[in-house]
């Protein structure tokens, strides 16, 4: 509701950002660009280990090769990916019908601050 004073309307009603809520702002922004950063290179990984196992287990010539055979497949895929969280040994192995299901299960721990970190557990499975 407009107030009149001294028979003068006012045109406008001030609307603006405060110096204090633009600063909170900022740090709630800087808070999770920072946590982003931080928990999105955890999923490229993830996708990673997922495209290798999917291409390993649907690579016909490892079909019938031993357990040997297909995790120097993987730690070969691995090294060119960067892949440092599992290793070829981490790899649990089936056999379905003649298919082959590769699996792992593995855990990151992303420290935050000081004694703060995030924790994730993952099971990938290339079916």
């Amino acid at each position: 509701m407009d107030v009149i004073m001294d028979g003068i309307k006012p045109r406008y009603k001030q609307r603006g950002l405060t110096l204090t809520g633009m600063l909170i702002g900022s740090i709630i922004l800087v808070l999770v660009a920072v946590v982003s950063m931080k928990i999105v290179p955890v999923y490229i990984d993830n996708a990673t280990i997922k495209k290798n196992l999917v291409a390993v287990a649907s690579d016909n010539s490892l079909q019938n090769a031993n357990a040997g055979q297909i995790r120097l497949a993987f730690t070969k895929r691995a090294q060119v990916d960067g892949i440092r969280v599992v290793s070829a040994k981490d790899i649990n192995i089936l056999r379905d019908k003649e298919k082959l299901i590769l699996s792992v299960a593995y855990t990151v721990e992303v420290p935050l601050i000081s004694n703060i970190s995030l924790k994730f557990d993952f099971d990938v499975t290339s079916d």
